[in-house]
C-alpha cells in the first residue's frame, strides 16, 4: 500500500446511482441452509424464492396474531 494517494483527478460521485437498491445479505446457519437448499431443489424453485415465501407466510401469521 502506498503511503499517499493522489485523488486530484478523481471524480466525485462517479459510481453513485440514486436508483441503486441495496440487497441485504443474510447469513444462515449451515444446517438451516442445507435444509432449505434441499427443499428448494425438491420443489424446483430458487432458494431465494423459497425463503421469501416462507418469510411472507411467517409475517402473515405474526400480523394475524396481533
Amino acid at each position: 500500500m502506498k503511503a499517499e494517494y493522489d485523488f486530484s483527478k478523481g471524480e466525485r460521485g462517479k459510481f453513485y446511482n440514486a436508483d441503486a437498491v441495496f440487497k441485504l445479505p443474510v447469513y444462515l446457519d449451515e444446517s438451516i441452509q442445507s435444509y432449505l437448499v434441499a427443499k428448494a431443489e425438491s420443489k424446483g424453485v430458487e432458494l431465494s424464492d423459497l425463503v421469501n415465501d416462507l418469510l411472507k407466510k411467517e409475517i402473515e401469521i405474526i400480523e394475524t396474531v396481533k
